[in-house]
């Protein structure tokens, strides 16, 4: 159901009765959830897609988990579906095409926070990630 790449069927995650059913995130490939994982602050279940769009590549919605996640949302009981792609131009991409895939089904869709790293030193940021961290500031 979730794609995550291993030898159970269903995964250990989408067996656990204590995850949250009403909350999905997708992410490009299994490793993304092991990252996720790590945080312990995940509470939800798991979409992986297996790419993300890259017409460069070959590589359009039809080679995306696409409609499966569709169906999943349709028949179940999913409030909320955060994007998890890598803050690259086809993950960007990706997210878009996601929320505007979901917008008709009255699901809350939101998007992973990019911008600093913890420890890092602003004088060494890239403009791209400055302006990112500037934009999803968030009130103290």
């Amino acid at each position: 159901m979730c794609n995550i790449l291993t030898h159970e069927d269903p995964c250990a995650l989408c067996a656990d009765p204590r995850r949250q059913d009403d909350l999905l995130c997708v992410v490009e490939e299994s490793l993304d959830v092991g990252a996720i994982e790590r945080t312990t602050r995940y509470p939800g279940r798991y979409h992986v897609l297996g790419h993300v769009l890259s017409p460069l590549d070959g590589i359009g919605p039809d080679e995306l988990n696409l409609a499966q996640l569709l169906t999943r949302v349709k028949e179940g009981t999913i409030r909320e579906v955060i994007v998890a792609t890598n803050p690259t131009v086809e993950g960007e991409a990706t997210a878009a095409y996601i929320a505007r895939l979901l917008k008709p089904l009255n699901v809350i869709v939101s998007r992973i926070a990019t911008g600093l790293p913890v420890g890092g030193d602003l004088e060494y940021a890239d403009e791209v990630t400055m302006a990112r961290s500037l934009e999803g500031r968030r009130e103290l």
